[in-house]
This record gives C-alpha cells, structure tokens and sequence, in this order.
C-alpha cells in the first residue's frame, strides 16, 4: 500500500514516509492509493476478537511495510489498562432502543482524540526507524481543545521527538486549558494564540509551507510533522472504532450480516466522520452518515447546498472542539468522491484560499448528498438535549455528543428512518462542567461557582464519577505561559526550538 497526494503533485510514499511527514510538500493531505474490502469472513473474524486485535487487523491492510510485530507493538503500546479506563477500549453504551453510544473517551485525556493520539507516537517513532530517519521531529499541531492535550501526553518525553501545540487562548473551555498549560515532559511546548481555532490552523498551514522554515529547522536538524488528523497516522486509527462498533454490533446479535447501520458524528474538521466513511468504503454496511454541527454550520451548509463558503461570521460556541470554518479533511472526501481528482480538488482549494468558497458542482453534490445528512444545533438546544437526556434515560452528556444526539433527533424526525444508529461519543461530559451543569444543576446550585467548583458539584449530584485525569486539574501548576498573536507564530515556533 502506497499513498499519494490528495492535490497530485507528490510521487508515490510508503505508509511510514506519510505517517513521518505528516503533510505532503505540495500542500494536499496523503490519502491511500486505494481502500481495501473486507470480505464476511473477515468480519465474522474480527466479532470473536478484543478491540486490540481488531485494531492490529485493520491497520495491517494499510501499513504493508510494517510486519506484524512492529503493528502489534504499537497497538499494545496504545490501548492497555495503563491508557484506558475501559477494557473494551470504545465500549457502546444503549441510549435507547436502535440508538446506541459509542464512548470513545475513555483514555487519558478524556477525549476521542486519545484513540489515535495513543498510537501515534509509536507509529512515528517506528516509521522515522523504518526509514532511516536522524533528524529530530517537530510535531506541530493547532487544536480547538481537544487535540493539544491528547498530543501532548501522547508524545510527551517521546525520544527524537518535539512537540508544540497552539490553541485559541480564548477558544477552549477551562478545563481544555489547563490540561495543556500544566502539560509536563521535556520536549513540549504550549502556546494560546490570540485568535481562534481556523487562525491558529492557518499559520500552522503557513509554518508547515514556509520554505523559510524548513531550511532553517534543516540546519538544526529538524523536520516538521503532524499529530492532526491531516496526519494519515492520525486518521486511520479512527477507522478501526467504527468497524469495532459494527463487528461488535452484529456479535451480540443487533444487527444481522448485511444489514445497515447509521453512524452519528459531531464534527468540525471532518476528520472523525471521515473515519466513518472509510469504513463503510472497508464495507460497514452504512445507510447514513448523519454530521452534526454546532452554530458554525459550514459543514451542514455544505451538505444541504454543495456549496463551501466560510466567509461567515465565527461562532464561539460551549461546543468548543467543534468551532470551525475551515474543514481540512473534507479535502481527503472530495478526493476519493471525484475518482481521486487531484486537479478539481486542488482548483477547490486555491478557489477557498483565494475567495474563502467553492462550488463542486451538481454531480458531486448529489454523490455527497447520497453518503451524507446534515443539521446543525444551537447552544440552548445542546443544553436542552443535556437536560432531557439525563432526565430521561439517566445518561450525561457533553456539550459535543449532545449536540450529536440533537441532530440525529432531527433526522428522525425528517425522515422516519428507524434504522439502528451508533453516535459517537467524544469527550467526557467533565471536560465541559460548567455548561454540563448549567443543564442539570439548580440554578441556584451553580451560581457563583467557579468551573473546577461545578465539576466536583456534577459528580456529587449526578452520581457519575470524575475522570481521574480531570480530578485535582486545578491545583497542578502552570508550565506553560506563552501567548502569541497570529502574525508571530512562526518567531515563537522558533524561539521554542532556537532557531534563528
């Protein structure tokens, strides 16, 4: 298996010279050179395996220069006891009948990001060996919240490894900061970039295609990386949870051989309902895959119309992972959707450079449409589904999920279409307190409280147990205390690692 470019202008790479590169040179995002099948004897295979041995499946049909120990290492190295609180790893939770939960967010940080952000260190250590790599990877990275964190601890004292985060100083809830900002290890790097989350992606696009900087890192021995899902290594874990849940599905005996399934994903920057897709392309059997948005609706927008416009106003939201305008991976979408187009994909992209939109043009709306339902909910409609959900079925969501499971009540409802439903679930309900308990705690309960005061409030009333990795957040001292506008990213990128 080789991968290409999603824009054309790169020659074939193996997997390990994706993973290692992270972004190709000429700006488009590796995308593998076809997809691979399973067949029902595969499937039926992987229903009597854990997820560790699922994952070691999958990810061997995509890393063919990796023999099966090295895979199987770092599946070992990921998901174990010591990283997840949860032997299943992404276990499905029943939310009611034919609607099911899938909690991915049972790994260090709290957040679904840990289910490939735990791999990935090893996969990159193992391709920088499998290619003969000397120079130090700067792993550069642009966060909505959620991201930073799991990089961080993921690649935190990883050897041959640097990693710098930058996040919206005011885009990302208290508790999202101060997981990043008292991030321990001695090869990271944090900084709040005054701005939000598609300005701190732009200049990390900027720094990746600066020949500026990649001269200068040269002569310090450094080459730059990624741990965003642009990142192949990134996204293909993300694969493997969607295949479990099905697997896992027809084991028990919900769903039988052959029959469809809708999968549900609150997204921003595409990446994780991306994942999805390539499953039903491996042969998941999906009747929909329903994308939920918050205010900053692009992608609902998009969807319903064809039409990619982000020359909108930017929402900050209480769904903060999910405020995005710019949606890097629907790039890999359109790519596999036009017959692996690079021309149009790469016409697309100067066009949302240059004008902030593009028009794909009827025919692959409708092959969109065909694949895709959208909506978008508001902030009062994610605190009210918050509430009701916990009401009703005694379950607690985040202010992500929630605005997931808003959606796919949207979709019901125009629809009618009953057919069982997985929806993913991406953070613990902790790693956004105060708006969590704004839905069901007494006013007068939260009033006055600081964020760290609510947590402790959410789990005494609700009776669900804090995390281990959120409790105590606010007595850890802050390491980390740069602030940059967005202009001077590049000279604090280069103040960290010494480069002048």
């Amino acid at each position: 298996m080789n991968y290409k470019s999603s824009r054309g202008q790169v020659s074939y790479v193996s997997a390990a010279e994706a993973i290692k590169k992270g972004i190709a040179p000429d700006g488009g995002l590796f995308v593998p050179e076809y997809i691979p099948e399973l067949s029902e004897d595969i499937f039926k295979t992987l229903e009597e395996m854990n997820y560790q041995g699922r994952a070691s499946r999958i990810l061997a049909y995509y890393l063919t220069d990796f023999n099966e120990q090295e895979i199987n290492n770092c599946v070992q190295g990921a998901y174990n006891a010591a990283n997840f609180d949860n032997a299943r790893i992404a276990p499905l939770f029943m939310l009611k009948e034919n609607v099911y939960v899938q909690e991915l967010w049972h790994g260090p940080t709290c957040a679904f990001k840990d289910m490939a952000l735990q791999i990935l260190p090893y996969l990159m250590t193992a391709s920088m060996r499998k290619t003969g790599e000397t120079s130090e990877i700067v792993i550069l990275v642009a966060t909505s919240g959620d991201t930073g964190k799991a990089a961080l601890e993921g690649f935190s004292n990883v050897e041959g490894t640097r990693i710098i985060v930058f996040f919206p100083d005011q885009g990302v809830s208290e508790v999202q900061k101060r997981q990043m900002v008292t991030q321990e290890g001695k090869n990271v790097h944090v900084a709040g970039v005054l701005g939000n989350f598609d300005d701190a992606q732009s200049g990390v696009k900027n720094i990746f295609g600066s020949q500026d900087y990649i001269t200068r890192l040269a002569e310090k021995n450094m080459k730059m990386s990624s741990a965003n899902s642009i990142n192949w290594g990134r996204l293909l874990p993300q694969i493997v949870y969607y295949i479990s849940a099905y697997v896992e599905l027809r084991a028990e005996g919900k769903v039988k051989d052959g029959e469809k399934i809708n999968i549900v994903v609150p997204t921003g920057n595409f990446g994780n309902i991306l994942a999805a897709f390539y499953a039903g392309k491996m042969g998941v059997p999906i009747g929909k895959l329903i994308c939920a948005a918050n205010s900053n609706n692009v992608l609902s927008d998009f969807i319903k119309s064809g039409i990619y416009d982000r020359n909108r106003p930017f929402e900050k939201t209480i769904s903060p992972s999910m405020d995005i305008l710019i949606s890097s991976n629907l790039e890999r979408l359109l790519f596999e959707i036009t017959g692996q187009n690079a021309k149009k994909v790469s016409n697309w992209m100067e066009e949302l450079k240059i004008n902030g939109s593009y028009n794909v043009g009827e025919d692959v709306y409708q092959e969109v449409a065909r694949l895709f339902w959208s909506d978008c909910c508001s902030d009062q409609d994610t605190i009210e589904t918050i509430r009701h959900t916990w009401q009703e079925k005694s379950y607690l969501l985040d202010t992500h999920t929630a605005v997931a499971v808003n959606v796919y009540e949207k979709y019901l409802q125009a629809t009618g279409d009953n057919t069982l439903s997985v929806i993913a679930s991406t953070a613990s309900p902790f790693k956004f307190g105060s708006s969590v308990a704004a839905a069901v705690l007494p006013p007068e309960m939260i009033a006055g409280r600081s964020e760290f005061e609510l947590l402790c409030l959410l789990e005494e009333h609700t009776g669900v147990p804090m995390p281990d990795a959120i409790k105590g957040l606010q007595d850890r001292e802050i390491l980390h205390k740069t602030v940059c506008q967005v202009e001077d990213m590049g000279k604090t990128l280069a103040d960290f690692l010494g480069v002048r």
